[in-house]
């Protein structure tokens, strides 16, 4: 988004052109993109084409009044809001006009401070629609990504490339260590776009038995080798017109790597034991935890199919380089192996968990906390819920976490987010009741409305008490 595309653009409708000229000099002062027209006809052909958030308009037009305009706008443009500009013997239908749906009316002449503070407030609602939207559309991305979560800057950039590819043919490589989800982000580039109805296959490369790899990939006929009693259909094949995934790309032979090459280049495989190529349109996602680059040198991986494969990579990094994501984590494993349960992390814990390097990334992080849910009594995971490896670890307690202008947070912010969280979390399974969350959480109500005010909870972002 561009700097004039965030910002308030302003319609101005008058037949008076020293209101007009009037309103364009404060709505340009306050950073406003500012339009006028004279009539209600040259707004309408016109004027709405930039699509206004904010529309001022003269009650008293020469020909279709500003009501009548009011009401043409709210049918195209619902959000825009519209201000009605009227005299002193016309306040009456304005306020008619507000029931139509404007967002208030203000009295000619008027002072310019006067015009000012109603722009600001229109502003600021204006501006909260937008960040609520911008949310839903998060909230609502990030339930379609498959289980992609956090909110790291490292993270952010994963989930913007991944918007980028969805809708292309372009090969995709994705690098990460083990555990870091490079299915996931494959599904969630397939998933998120054009492609989403269309075929999935996924191959593990590593798991492919060497002898029947060349079939399993494309395919083979009849009578091609014994046991072949009828032709059957290879993955490239099963996914055209869709995703093929190829997890673990480095484990494949270089014979093997050969022939991917060709169907990349020709866009044609050749089913085992056959002399005719089957034309497949397929976009090819690889993934690997090896170093592909140590692999070029070492001769185990061809260049040429590097450079097809590589044409956009994705890297996914390893947890302990965005911490800041585990807390969020947390609470997701909580949710997904203990549905509808309320259960505590101690700070205790979560600086256990924060201090861990996690070699094994998510998934050992998803295990630690499945482990601790079987062994503990289902209301608080502390230090001793976990796994012996994290207790164990030398000075663990005593060692100094990233500090919070450290990229992706601190052991406090992570602490307070957790604490957040859980409090958000409290509220949302017992209905907003602040009673009952004291009491789940163990503090007073003193106390608990003290930790709202010190994560600026609003009373707003929470439900209403269905008892107090």
């Amino acid at each position: 988004m561009t700097v004039e595309d965030s910002r308030i653009r302003l319609l101005v409708v008058d037949d008076e052109y020293t209101i007009r000229r009037l309103c364009m000099t404060v709505g340009g002062t306050l950073g406003y993109v500012c339009s006028e027209a004279e009539s209600a006809e040259t707004a309408l052909a016109q004027g709405l084409a930039s699509a206004p958030d904010i529309v001022l308009v003269d009650l008293r037009l020469p020909k279709l009044s500003g009501a009548e305009l009011l009401r043409q706008i709210k049918s195209r443009l619902p959000s825009t809001e519209v201000v009605i500009m009227t005299g002193h013997g016309s306040i009456a239908s304005a306020v008619e006009a507000m029931k139509l749906g404007a967002y208030d009316y203000i009295q000619k002449p008027f002072r310019v401070e006067e015009l000012r503070l109603l722009l600001r407030r229109m502003e600021e609602k204006i501006r909260l629609v937008q960040e609520n939207r911008v949310l839903r559309e998060r909230v609502e991305t990030d339930q379609q990504l498959d289980g992609i979560i956090g909110e790291s800057s490292k993270i952010r950039e994963v989930l913007q490339m991944i918007g980028r590819l969805k809708d292309t043919w372009t090969p995709v490589l994705i690098r990460g260590e083990s555990g870091t989800g490079k299915e996931l982000v494959a599904r969630a580039i397939h998933y998120r776009g054009a492609f989403a109805k269309r075929p999935f296959v996924t191959v593990d490369c590593g798991a492919l038995v060497p002898t029947l790899m060349e079939s399993d990939l494309f395919g083979y006929t009849k009578g091609a080798f014994t046991g072949a009693a009828k032709s059957k259909m290879g993955l490239f094949q099963a996914a055209d017109g869709g995703t093929i995934f190829l997890d673990e790309i480095g484990e494949l032979p270089l014979e093997l790597q050969a022939k991917l090459l060709r169907v990349l280049q020709e866009k044609e495989i050749r089913p085992v034991g056959s002399n005719t190529n089957i034309s497949v349109q397929v976009r090819v996602v690889a993934a690997t935890n090896r170093d592909l680059n140590a692999a070029l040198r070492d001769g185990t991986f061809r260049k040429d199919l590097y450079y097809r494969l590589n044409v956009v990579s994705v890297f996914i990094p390893p947890l302990r380089e965005r911490r800041s994501d585990i807390p969020m984590l947390v609470h997701c494993f909580l949710d997904r192996h203990a549905e509808g349960e309320t259960i505590e992390v101690t700070p205790a814990a979560i600086k256990l968990l924060m201090h861990h390097d996690w070699p094994g990334n998510v998934r050992e992080l998803e295990n630690c906390i499945s482990r601790a849910l079987a062994l503990g009594d289902h209301r608080c995971i502390d230090e001793s819920d976990l796994a012996p490896a994290l207790r164990n670890e030398n000075d663990a307690p005593n060692v100094q976490l990233p500090t919070p202008m450290e990229d992706d947070a601190a052991s406090t912010v992570a602490l307070d987010d957790l604490e957040r969280l859980t409090i958000q979390r409290v509220f949302e399974k017992v209905g907003g009741n602040k009673e009952k969350a004291g009491e789940l959480l163990g503090i007073s109500r003193a106390t608990l409305y003290r930790k709202l005010k010190r994560y600026q909870i609003a009373a707003s972002q929470l439900k209403e008490e269905t008892t107090s």
